[in-house]
């Protein structure tokens, strides 16, 4: 009779011990999680977009990011005037202490907070042949003095 008390009773802490593992895994699993993106779209589309100086690729183009706060936009596209502004991405109210613990640990799901911006570039101005030639002149100066 021992022998099986025994058998029994290591099979209930075994179970017990499946049990507490299983759960952890559920709670790991199911536990929630905030997705973080930037959409930025442009006129015309498919110009080079920087977030603070990093490419992340071509417009209209969607990206991970994992702070909210400040970021130097830098659009590129040939024709157009380079575009450099700043953009502050706010956080959403469950993103403020003590709310974030229960949005990042304890939500049963995922929740996609998204923002996104337009811009708007400029097309190149083409600098008249007096200018160019003012250009030239000016950086030929610099590089005289700096030689002295």
């Amino acid at each position: 009779m021992r022998t099986q008390a025994r058998r029994h009773g290591g099979t209930k802490a075994r179970q017990s011990g499946t049990v507490v593992v299983l759960s952890c895994l559920l709670v790991v699993v199911v536990s929630g999680c905030v997705r973080r993106t930037l959409k930025i779209t442009t006129e015309p589309p498919n110009a080079r977009v920087f977030l603070n100086d990093q490419e992340v690729g071509r417009s209209d183009v969607t990206t991970d990011f994992v702070w909210y706060g400040d970021y130097g936009v830098t659009i590129r596209k040939e024709g157009y005037e380079t575009l450099h502004t700043n953009w502050t991405v706010k956080a959403p109210w469950y993103q403020w202490v003590p709310f974030d613990f229960f949005s990042e640990v304890l939500w049963p799901g995922q929740l996609h907070d998204q923002h996104a911006r337009h811009f708007v570039l400029e097309p190149a101005k083409t600098p008249t042949k007096e200018e160019l030639v003012g250009r030239a002149l000016e950086t030929r100066e610099r590089a005289l003095d700096t030689r002295k």
